[in-house]
């Protein structure tokens, strides 16, 4: 099947193409304004050279309520550039053009269809996307030379524009999908279309479980936790200290640090684990919380300020030490286990189920989900490259060696590894493959519709293609030409 969007894997991590601008590495090909009054749109159409169109601020193109500049594209190419994009990969301008043209449909028919969008929500992931441009192109004046910008003010305003269209096209092509799905009927006819020497071929995929064993905290060690954060609570209160200046210094959170432990928590949209939503909401404005527990450790929590649904709070974190003793206890149990399980006493399913301390696979025998897939299998060449290292060379139902590891809730534990089933490369099988072929079925349908949706609202939206993009092959009936 012939897709008429781009699949450009440098251009979107989803399985749609929703938007040519991500949310950290974005670009500013979305920049543009809706157009206010029509009179605007019309006087696109009196400009007859691209010498006048240059001079008009060079609209390259109009779609609804929207116009695409021709420094959009200079601009796209740029940051494609900056990502890292070879030569050899780089779309043609007709393509990254075209693109730009189905993300202004998407946009102009979101507002159409009345589809909202939280604007405060845009709003508070500025700070950290103007971060990520520090940290790639330097100082802010750098910044502002580099896309071409008066001041830092006006380049927020651009940014928010461009994730604010970027998330209605998103949000427009989730609606046009969001109702589909595919009866087993529909993914054996699928299935049986594909010609024989063209069914997809799936990798070596393993089967990887897993027994972990974490140092115990001990109860002293958490009431002195406790009891720092309470002094810190004690002295802001009390002495007027700045809870800012303690979360830089003191806080175990290194995310937040550096921003003096603040994070933005939307009421309706959960971001943090529930304890410390629950903290977080159950405060009045410039309260401090008592010290409470997550699985990161103990937080006191500073309500900054109420926005609508956004909370500005702060926070600081602090972690139990673990003792030199608790950690090589772990490590002799760890070790007892793995030899219990190679002696034959107990199975490693068995084992898992009764010593792990990772209680996401204890239940499963200690097997390993796939976070992509959201089952037990891992394809071997889209593994994740420390889990590839620690069981590339075990043998099925070997038993790893004891490996010393770190999460980001845990500063050490112990792990010992198996490979409990191995599939070898194999061309696609209806019955052993039914769920990828499905999910594949059911991409190809979405596609359809996606693709149906463009063809009838181009014909039925303003569209106006000015220039050197006349003579672009599209994918897409943008020129409106009769079939």
């Amino acid at each position: 099947m012939q897709l008429k969007t781009i699949n450009l894997k440098f251009l979107t991590n989803t399985k749609f193409l929703f938007t040519v601008t991500t949310l950290l590495g974005f670009t500013f090909a979305n920049a543009q304004e809706i157009i206010e009054e029509k009179e605007e749109v019309k006087s696109v159409d009196t400009v007859n050279t691209a010498n006048q169109r240059k001079k008009i601020d060079g609209v390259a193109a109009v779609v609804g309520d929207y116009v695409v500049l021709d420094s959009d594209l200079d601009k796209e190419i740029i940051q494609l550039q900056q990502r890292g994009v070879s030569a050899s990969e780089m779309p043609s301008r007709c393509q990254l053009f075209g693109k730009l043209l189905e993300d202004k449909l998407y946009a102009h028919h979101a507002i159409q269809d009345s589809i909202v969008v939280n604007e405060l929500e845009i709003r508070s992931n500025i700070d950290q996307q103007m971060s990520y441009l520090m940290e790639q192109i330097g100082s802010m004046e750098e910044i502002l030379k580099f896309y071409n910008k008066d001041s830092e003010e006006s380049l927020r305003e651009e940014i928010f524009e461009i994730n604010k269209n970027g998330k209605l096209a998103m949000e427009m092509q989730r609606k046009i999908v969001e109702d589909i799905e595919v009866t087993p009927e529909e993914v054996r006819e699928y299935f049986n279309e594909i010609p024989e020497e063209e069914r997809p071929i799936f990798g070596t995929e393993l089967k990887v479980a897993q027994i972990v064993v974490i140092p115990k905290v001990s109860e002293e060690e958490k009431q002195k936790v406790i009891d720092r954060l309470r002094e810190f609570k004690a002295d802001v209160i009390e002495n007027g200290a700045s809870f800012t200046t303690k979360a830089v210094f003191y806080s175990d959170d290194v995310a937040s640090r550096k921003d003096g432990g603040k994070y933005s928590l939307n009421k309706k949209r959960p971001q943090m684990v529930k304890e410390f939503r629950d903290v977080a909401f159950s405060l009045q404005e410039g309260e401090i919380s008592e010290p409470f527990e997550t699985d990161f450790g103990y937080h006191i929590i500073y309500l900054e300020k109420i926005r609508g649904q956004i909370y500005d709070v702060r926070h600081i974190l602090l972690r139990p030490e673990i003792t030199q003793e608790a950690v090589q206890e772990a490590k002799d149990k760890i070790e007892l286990i793995r030899q219990r399980i190679v002696d034959g006493e107990i199975t490693f399913a068995d084992a898992a189920r009764e010593m792990s301390d990772e209680k996401e696979t204890r239940q499963d025998g200690g097997q390993l989900i796939n976070p992509k897939t959201q089952d037990f299998n891992f394809e071997l060449t889209k593994m994740d490259p420390e889990l590839y290292t620690q069981i590339q060379n075990l043998k099925d139902n070997e038993i790893s060696l004891v490996y010393q590891d770190e999460d980001r809730v845990n500063r050490i534990k112990f792990k010992i590894l198996t490979v409990t089933d191995r599939i070898d490369e194999h061309k696609a099988d209806f019955a052993k493959d039914y769920l990828k072929i499905k999910s594949l079925a059911e991409q190809d349908k979405q596609y359809k519709a996606i693709d149906k949706w463009l063809d009838e609202k181009i014909l039925d939206t303003y569209i106006k293609v000015n220039g050197e993009y006349r003579d672009c092959e599209f994918s897409s009936n943008w020129l409106k030409k009769e079939e």
